[in-house]
């Protein structure tokens, strides 16, 4: 806000906190990022000389508008924050955030778990009313507010600023286990520069007298208690969990995943340490390396004998299932972990966007994507099941026991081993699991780093490389119990409770917070600032009503059915479900905790409290051209 002043007053004399006057015009917000400065009919150099623009390691840089000057003074923009180099750099990285593992192990196994082909009904429902509403929603507020995932708070409702900090918490302990199933991945690709692939026959050291290996040249019998080479590869020789008794006994620290989970992070920091510049540039190779190699693993599949049994296993629509409450909790679950809003990431990512940048149409093309990727997985999947089930002459539901990881790790491993070039096909498929979990990695870790650095600026805005280095020291010490000889079942329990649970809850106030607290009118305000066009009644009633009511529907089909864990020959004990529930609780605590600390320090009566704290604090800056304005 300005007002001429007949008097004027050196810039430098401003203090903060205090109106102060600026060649001849009074600037009332001196936190922002615009200054007013006379200086007749003048273009100053634009964002592109690069010698005016003096780059600071956080992702900001102090650069000048391109934008002439009247008579009344010109609005320079002081710190312009860090954008994306190109419009795909964003595309590639929100598909290879929203594409990860689970695309590859979970969406098939759930899909023919739940009627095959008629599957695909509830899924493509619970994404056009649930999913993709709340991706598009997450886009929206980091475009136009330019804020991580605790900053934004301010702009939109202060007093769930808890909801932030619940998100890095997230943010961690999904990095405490998700890269220990790359580390696998890892070991196996070490594994694969052989000639002969070592989960193959039955002579190694690892192997006992229940390995059959129904692949060899000799007749070969399989029985009940028949165990593949394979999956003695993955359990005694990678995981070796044998060698513990459980959660009660974890045991030793295996050190060939420690070094591999040591390589990955290595990757890691050093592809996000200078910001999105980077990490933008490499997500070309682990964002698009996946599709070139599930398309060879397509083809190649499709000529197997049997792998029609597979497909038409998938495919096959079962339509009593639609019937069943569960088969819909599964579909709206899938749905929400497979675009992932809630983790801090699509607004993160969203932030260093361009303001005019149509996020409208990014959220189609990158959902739209993400769901297809699934659906294909499925094929290249169960091409290879079919396969199986015709080598072990069973039906392929016996051959598609095996759920999580183990369908990667043994099943589709052991299918590979016994192709021709069966040695290039492994290095491939790993070295396909590793870059989808790499730029998930990427951006799960981005969304606490741009969450931190942009709410305390004045400790680590200039620090970026060494906070990042700090962050990924404190997730491989979070990862050393998932390296241990148990560690299989620490991740199997990570991922049921400490972050299913917790992230439903947080986009659900999330929702709330911004489509009742914040308002609807002002948030598609917000959205036609940026686009220049309103979103429509459907976007509206998914916001207020439905995405919300689909968030409850999932999270209480969950408290109320929570999942009875086994892994292996180990059924979880009683006492592992209230670990999990307090590890879950952990991180949604800090929204509670923190309403009632804003309550508390705020002045005034009870009401005046929470007005205040329902009310934006902060202004957020709007361009107007290559000017940047603040909207109260």
């Amino acid at each position: 806000e300005t007002e001429p002043l007949t008097s004027k007053k050196d810039v430098s004399d401003c203090k903060e906190g205090e109106d102060c006057k600026e060649n001849g015009l009074l600037v009332r917000n001196p936190k922002s990022a615009l200054r007013l400065v006379e200086d007749g009919n003048k273009v100053h150099p634009g964002q592109g000389d690069k010698g005016e623009a003096a780059q600071i390691s956080n992702g900001y840089s102090g650069v000048q508008s391109s934008v002439p000057c009247n008579g009344m003074g010109e609005l320079m923009e002081l710190e312009d924050r860090e954008t994306w180099s190109k419009k795909i750099d964003f595309l590639l990285s929100v598909i290879g955030y929203a594409v990860d593992l689970g695309n590859v192990w979970r969406f098939p196994y759930i899909c023919y778990q739940n009627g095959g082909g008629a599957f695909l009904i509830p899924y493509t429902i619970m994404a056009i009313f649930g999913g993709i509403p709340l991706f598009y929603m997450e886009l929206a507020l980091g475009q136009y507010h330019r804020n991580g995932c605790i900053s934004i708070w301010r702009k939109i409702c202060p007093i769930f600023k808890g909801i932030g900090f619940a998100i890095c918490i997230i943010d961690l302990y999904v990095a405490s286990y998700y890269n220990t199933i790359m580390a696998w991945a890892f070991y196996y690709l070490v594994s694969s520069f052989t000639a002969e692939l070592p989960w193959t026959s039955c002579t190694n050291a690892w192997n006992t007298g229940n390995c059959t290996n129904y692949f060899s040249k000799d007749n070969v019998s399989w029985s009940l208690y028949s165990i593949s080479p394979a999956e003695e590869f993955y359990t005694r020789h990678v995981l070796q969990v044998h060698r513990s008794d459980g959660l009660d006994d974890l045991g030793g620290i295996s050190w060939q995943l420690t070094l591999c989970l040591l390589l990955i992070f290595t990757i890691v920091y050093f592809s996000i340490w200078k910001g999105v510049k980077t990490s933008g540039k490499v997500v070309w190779v682990t964002a698009t390396f996946p599709y070139i190699i599930l398309f060879i693993l397509l083809v190649r599949g499709a000529t197997l004998p049997g792998a029609w049994r597979g497909v038409l296993y998938y495919v096959k629509p079962d339509w009593q299932k639609l019937l069943a409450t569960e088969v819909w909790v599964d579909a709206a679950a899938q749905i929400f972990f497979s675009l992932g809003p809630g983790f801090g990431v699509l607004l993160a990512y969203a932030s260093y966007n361009k303001f005019h940048n149509n996020c409208y149409q990014d959220a189609l093309v990158t959902s739209t994507v993400n769901c297809v990727t699934s659906f294909v997985s499925g094929f290249v999947i169960f091409t290879v099941l079919g396969y199986m089930a015709e080598m072990r002459n069973e039906d392929v539901s016996e051959v598609a026991k095996d759920t999580g990881p183990s369908l990667l790790f043994i099943t589709y491993a052991e299918a590979i081993a016994n192709m021709p070039a069966s040695t290039f096909f492994a290095i491939i498929f790993f070295l396909m699991l590793l870059t989808l979990g790499l730029d998930s990695t990427f951006a799960g870790l981005e969304g606490v780093i741009t969450g931190v650095l942009d709410e305390f600026p004045h400790v680590w805005s200039k620090r970026r490389e060494l906070f990042v280095l700090g962050l990924t020291i404190v997730c491989f010490l979070g990862s050393l119990a998932t390296l241990t000889f148990g560690g299989a079942y620490v991740v199997k329990l990570f991922e049921e409770y400490a972050t299913g649970p917790a992230v439903l809850t947080v986009v659900f106030l999330e929702a709330v917070a911004v489509a009742w607290f914040y308002g609807i009118t002002q948030f598609c305000n917000d959205v036609k600032e940026m686009l220049g066009f309103t979103p429509g009644w459907y976007w509206r009633v998914c916001w207020v009503a439905i995405s919300p009511i689909f968030l409850l529907f999932v999270t209480c089909s969950f408290l109320s059915n929570p999942p009875e864990l086994r892994l292996f020959d180990y059924n979880y004990p009683y006492w592992t479900t209230v670990v999990g529930y307090c590890i879950g609780t952990s991180s949604i605590i800090c929204i509670p905790i923190y309403m009632a600390y804003r309550l508390i320090v705020t002045p005034g009566t009870l009401k005046e409290r929470i007005l205040k704290s329902i009310t934006p604090e902060t202004a957020t800056e709007i361009p107007f051209g290559d000017i940047r304005m603040n909207a109260v």
